[in-house]
């Protein structure tokens, strides 16, 4: 469904990815780890356009879209969930859901789309109906990052792109978002890439990964190989912290 291939990405002069290679099928959960500043964040950008590959290619479903704007990336069927939720506070949860469908809602069609997206989004976090006449930025991280993923799913995605949903959220909520996560790949059909500094977590629920260190694919495997792997303890945790992992 999605192939990454031989791309390079800089941030000015500074390079950020070193001839990465990936790809995704259809349906599966694939899981992005490393250590900080090993590039995860990056892919994503550079997947969804907005940090496009210096040289190589993205080609999804047939098209290579290395090149392409990021709202025509979001319309061919590719959404990203970024790091830190990065929603509209001041607006209801109601109206950050709308802004997710905006694509849709331009087309003949896009109301019954939108219907169809928000009765997706409250079936899968409830939560949200409750809310959905509150302003967003007075929902609490979990319920923020919930709404976050719903934004995204308004667009009715083919490929969603997750940076650390995780990321400063209590262990309960860690396990619904992941829920979801593996609800939208097994039942939805959702492929899925995440991006999680909590390994072991992401790795529980994906069918493969890829582990990064300083902008390289340094090994990738299916996720029961990985977990065993003692050069992923080193790349995630740094070799003092071993044990932290195998307890």
């Amino acid at each position: 469904m999605l192939t990454v291939k031989n791309v390079n990405t800089y941030y000015g002069q500074l390079q950020a990815l070193k001839n990465v290679s990936l790809h995704l099928k259809k349906g599966e959960i694939v899981t992005l780890i490393g250590a900080n500043g090993a590039g995860k964040s990056t892919l994503i950008n550079t997947i969804s356009g907005l940090t496009p590959p210096r040289t190589g290619t993205i080609v999804f479903d047939g098209i290579n879209i290395a090149k392409l704007p990021p709202y025509q990336i979001v319309e061919l069927g590719i959404c990203q969930v970024p790091e830190g939720r990065q929603i509209f506070k001041a607006l209801s949860v109601y109206e950050n859901l709308e802004l997710g469908a905006y694509l849709k809602l331009r087309r003949a069609g896009g109301r019954s789309a939108f219907r169809a997206s928000v009765e997706r989004v409250f079936a899968l976090f409830p939560l949200l109906w409750e809310r959905r006449d509150q302003p967003a930025g007075t929902l609490s991280g979990g319920e923020q990052q919930m709404l976050a993923i719903g934004r995204a799913l308004m667009a009715q995605p083919k490929v969603l792109l997750l940076d650390e949903p995780s990321m400063g959220l209590a262990p309960l909520i860690v396990k619904e978002i992941f829920s979801v996560i593996q609800a939208l790949a097994r039942e939805g059909g959702t492929t899925v890439l995440l991006v999680e500094q909590n390994a072991k977590a992401a790795l529980k629920i994906a069918d493969r990964g890829y582990v990064l260190e300083t902008g390289k694919v340094v090994m990738e495997g299916e996720t029961a190989e990985l977990m065993e792997n003692r050069e992923v303890k080193r790349a995630y945790l740094g070799r003092e912290r071993k044990e932290i992992w195998e307890r």
